[in-house]
């Protein structure tokens, strides 16, 4: 059986490929990938300042002067982004948050 006969038109072709470009390899449309994503800790009527400072020093490891600072964002704007990475590191930091008690989200930062 002949393996060089070309392909019919209804064939597959590859991804990247566009038969009415000569084969040239075509551009997807993705979104941005390289914007990192956020975890975002939000205000709480249950949490103490004193436990949500030592979650913050005690998971990601900020010294006690950056987890006050970020745990005063957190009561006086509500909210206060805690952590910045690849989503799947967010994920995890989110997840995390919730392990400890604590109201958390992540998103794509704008």
């Amino acid at each position: 059986m002949p393996t060089d006969l070309p392909l019919p038109p209804t064939a597959p072709r590859g991804p990247h490929t566009n038969p009415q470009e000569g084969g040239q390899v075509a551009l997807l449309d993705r979104p941005e990938t390289d914007q990192p994503w956020i975890t975002l800790v939000w205000n709480d009527p249950v949490n103490l300042m004193s436990y949500v400072t030592w979650v913050f020093q005690t998971h990601f490891g900020y010294s006690r002067a950056k987890a006050e600072k970020l745990m005063m964002d957190v009561h006086a704007e509500g909210r206060a982004v805690v952590s910045t990475g690849t989503r799947e590191k967010m994920e995890a930091d989110t997840e995390a948050m919730h392990g400890y008690g604590l109201w958390a989200t992540f998103q794509q930062d704008t």
